[in-house]
C-alpha cells in the first residue's frame, strides 16, 4: 500500500504541470462534453453437476460510466456497477447465500460497486492510469478481466504504457488489490498485491507479434499460495496461403516458480501450439496446451481470464497438481444471417502421469442485432473419466446491451 501511495503521489505531481494557468472554460467543456457508457447484460444460467442440486441464475448487469473529454492531456472515468438476480437462492452465489447451500455454484453475486474509478495522464507516447482499472494483457492467458461473469475482475493498480518506439508497446503495472468476480463480500472477494507486471510486445515482423513478459505476482494473507514468478514469451500471427485461405498459429514458453509471499517450492513450466486454417466461411484450430506441475503444484494463472482456457465447464479454474495437458480443436463458422457458431472439443489428462480426466463439448451460437445488441447461447459439457472431477452440464441463454 505505501508503494501504491508514493507511485500515485509521484504520477500526480509530474502530470500537474499543465494545470497551472489552466482556462477554467475549457476544463468546463472537457467535463461536460464527455462520454457516458452504459453496458447491460441479461443472463439465464443453469448448471448440471454431480453431487449438488441443479442451480439457474436469471441475472441482470448494468454498469453506467462516465469518461471526461480529453484535456491537456489528462482523462478520467467513473463507473458503477449492479448486479441483481430474479432468484438469488436458485443458485449459490460461491457460498454467499445460505439459501443456496447444497446447489451449484454459479459465480455472479448480487452486488452494487465501483466497478472502475481511474485518472490518466498522457504525454507524447507514454500515459500513466492510476486507479480502478480493467487490465487485458496479450491473450487474457495471465492477466485480464474475467469478462465472461457478470462482476468483471478489476485492478486497483498504477499502469504505465509506452508506444515511443516504433511497432512496440511496453507495459509496466504495479497491482496494489485485485477485485475478483465474487465482489468485496466474499473472504476471496479482494486480494493485497504488492505485484509487479511487465509486458513487451513487437509488432515488427510480417509473419507476427512477438510478446515477452515478466509477471511477478506477491498477494498476501489468504492468496499468498498463488503467489509465483512468471516469465515467458510468445509469438503468433498469420501467413497467406492463397488470396481466401490464411494459416493462423500461436507458440508459447512459460516458466514459473515461488515468489514474495508463497510457502511453496516449485518450478514448473507452461507451453502452448495452435496452428489452423482461417478463411471467409470460418476457421478450424488444433491445440495444444499444458500446464505443468513441480513439487506436486500446478503451475498458477490466478489472474487469467479462465473461462476462456481449458473448457466452459470451468472445471479446470484451478490447475491439478499433476499439471493439466488439453488437447484441443476449435471450429468456427459464419453462418447465414450473420449468426457465428463456436465449436470445442477438448480433452484433458494431468501432465504428470498423462491420467484421463475428461472430454469436453463446448457450443456457441451469437449474433449481433445493429451495432448495440449482441444475443448468444452457449452449452458445455464435461464427461468425466476421473472420480476427482464431476461430470457437469451448463447452458446460457444472453442479451446484451452497449451504448
Amino acid at each position: 500500500m505505501k508503494t501504491f501511495r508514493f507511485l500515485l503521489h509521484a504520477l500526480l505531481l509530474l502530470a500537474a504541470a499543465p494545470l497551472f494557468g489552466a482556462d477554467p472554460v475549457a476544463l468546463g467543456d472537457a467535463l461536460t462534453q464527455g462520454k457516458v457508457s452504459l453496458n447491460s447484460r441479461l443472463r439465464y444460467e443453469s448448471v448440471e453437476q454431480t453431487g449438488l442440486r441443479d442451480a439457474d441464475a436469471f441475472t441482470l448487469r448494468t454498469r453506467l460510466g462516465y469518461t471526461i473529454a480529453a484535456w491537456r492531456g489528462w482523462k478520467a472515468m467513473l463507473e458503477a456497477e449492479n448486479i441483481v438476480a430474479a432468484d438469488g437462492d436458485s443458485y449459490s452465489q460461491a457460498g454467499l447465500n445460505p439459501g443456496g447451500a447444497g446447489k451449484a455454484v454459479i459465480a455472479d453475486p448480487e452486488t452494487t460497486e465501483l466497478n472502475q474509478g481511474w485518472i490518466a495522464f498522457t504525454q507524447d507516447q507514454t500515459t500513466a492510469t492510476v486507479g480502478r482499472q480493467r487490465l487485458v494483457l496479450d491473450n487474457a492467458r495471465f492477466i485480464g478481466d474475467v469478462g465472461w461473469r457478470q462482476n468483471m475482475q478489476t485492478f486497483d493498480a498504477v499502469v504505465l504504457t509506452d508506444r515511443s518506439l516504433d511497432k512496440t508497446t511496453l507495459t509496466y503495472a504495479y497491482l496494489d488489490r485485485i477485485n475478483r468476480v465474487f465482489s468485496d463480500r466474499h473472504a476471496q472477494g479482494k486480494w493485497q498485491s504488492a505485484s509487479h507486471v511487465f509486458n513487451a510486445s513487437y509488432t515488427g515482423f510480417s509473419a507476427g507479434s512477438l510478446t515477452a513478459y515478466a509477471y511477478l505476482l506477491d498477494f498476501k494473507k489468504i492468496a499468498a499460495v498463488n503467489s509465483c514468478a512468471t516469465y515467458g514469451a510468445s509469438f503468433a500471427g498469420t501467413t497467406p496461403l492463397s488470396p481466401d485461405v490464411k494459416v493462423a498459429y500461436r507458440a508459447e514458453l512459460a516458466t514459473q516458480s515461488d515468489y514474495g509471499a508463497s510457502l511453496l517450492s516449485y518450478t514448473a513450466n507452461y507451453y502452448d501450439l495452435e496452428a489452423g486454417l482461417v478463411a471467409k466461411p470460418g476457421g478450424v484450430t488444433l491445440g495444444y496446451e499444458v500446464l505443468g506441475s513441480g513439487h506436486n503444484v500446478g503451475f498458477k494463472t490466478p489472474l487469467a481470464t479462465l473461462h476462456a482456457f481449458n473448457g466452459w465447464a470451468d472445471l479446470f479454474l484451478t490447475t491439478p497438481a499433476a499439471g493439466l495437458r488439453d488437447v484441443f480443436l476449435k471450429a468456427v463458422a459464419n453462418l447465414p444471417g450473420d449468426y457465428i457458431a463456436t465449436a470445442f472439443f477438448h480433452r484433458f489428462t494431468t501432465d504428470v502421469g498423462g491420467f484421463r480426466l475428461g472430454d469436453e463439448t463446448d457450443l456457441q451460437l451469437s449474433r449481433k442485432f445493429g451495432k448495440s445488441v449482441t444475443g448468444l447461447v452457449k452449452y458445455a459439457n464435461f464427461r468425466r473419466d476421473s472420480p476427482a472431477y464431476p461430470a457437469v452440464q451448463k447452458a446460457w441463454v444472453q442479451v446484451e446491451y452497449n451504448y
